[in-house]
């Protein structure tokens, strides 16, 4: 177990390095001048002499890869540099103020999303084929395909323009974060529940299964210590997945909501051509896809032992 986590850290450090040139690339690839941006940005006229100036302040005129390990030891101390819009901010510094909000939303989806998969998945296997297991189905499809903005926008006309029950935006109580969160959840809710009720169904039909109502044990404890736990396998995996997803994913959420997070950060840096606070969210984001995948994997071997008779672990 300790040499396939080992293996696993080590496999993640060229991966780690990857995804750092490729964000740094972004600056270097960029159509326009970082050095004009910036001066833009601060309603400064980007002269000759003002461009020069501001290169220099910004290292852009050192050789690219000096600039590159340097601009990487500096992640490593946490220090992304400076906004072109807010040149008295640092980037960390605005990253940490938006990530409070971020996270609140994706702790308050996540919870929302396992709850409302676990009761309606098990309850889709129990009366398959139902009425009320085909009506869900429908449902689930038109999660699956709907835009998280399209439902965004309908939840905003239904519950806050028309029966004027909800706030569209703001931060601070649990009345602003009711329609982000189940905005945000709906697709993740969609996918769970088919996740769950057919890996239960096929497990129904599994010999230890019927072992279990030879035995004389109840039906509830068959369904939820038998054929629930042995169908989690692929849903942990594809949850555990999730966090970082809804994390990242959730820019347009913030848009619509306006939702003071993460997402929203980085569309305004996108907007205005704000570099450094770009290729923080992007190398942060990866990070957290890279070290969640691997949470999962060990995760999963720790709850499957067919994987280490299978000498995964070895």
């Amino acid at each position: 177990m300790l040499n396939y986590i080992f293996k696993r850290l080590i496999m993640m450090i060229p991966i780690l390095i990857g995804i750092s040139f490729i964000a740094f690339l972004l600056i270097n690839l960029a159509p326009s001048d970082p050095a004009e941006v910036a001066l833009r940005l601060n309603e400064i006229m980007p002269t000759p002499e003002a461009i020069e100036s501001m290169r220099q302040e910004l290292g852009l005129n050192e050789p690219f890869w000096y600039r590159y390990f340097n601009w990487l030891y500096n992640v490593f101390h946490l220090d992304f540099g400076r906004s072109f819009i807010h040149r008295d901010r640092f980037v960390w510094d605005e990253m940490i103020r938006c990530l409070k909000p971020t996270l609140i939303l994706a702790t308050s989806s996540f919870v929302f999303t396992l709850i409302i998969s676990l009761i309606l998945g098990i309850l889709c296997a129990i009366f398959a084929n139902s009425m009320f297991d085909r009506i869900l189905r429908i449902i689930i499809f038109l999660g699956t395909a709907m835009p998280s903005y399209w439902l965004g926008l309908l939840f905003i006309w239904l519950f806050a323009n028309y029966l004027d029950l909800l706030p569209t935006n703001g931060y601070g109580s649990w009345q602003n974060l009711v329609l982000p969160t189940i905005t945000l959840s709906f697709v993740y809710i969609s996918t769970y529940i088919r996740f769950i009720r057919n890996n239960m169904i096929e497990n129904m039909h599994n010999y230890f299964i019927f072992y279990a109502r030879s035995r004389g044990l109840k039906e509830r404890t068959i369904i939820l210590k038998h054929v629930l736990v042995n169908s989690l396998q692929t849903t942990i995996t594809a949850l555990g997945m999730t966090i970082p997803q809804l994390i990242a994913g959730s820019f347009v959420v913030e848009y619509i909501f306006s939702w003071p997070g993460l997402g929203r950060l980085c569309i305004s840096a996108i907007m205005n051509r704000d570099y450094p606070v770009i290729q923080a969210y992007i190398l942060l984001m990866a990070i957290l896809f890279v070290v969640c995948n691997f949470i999962v994997d060990v995760l999963h071997l720790l709850l499957d032992p067919r994987l280490k008779e299978s000498g995964s672990l070895s």
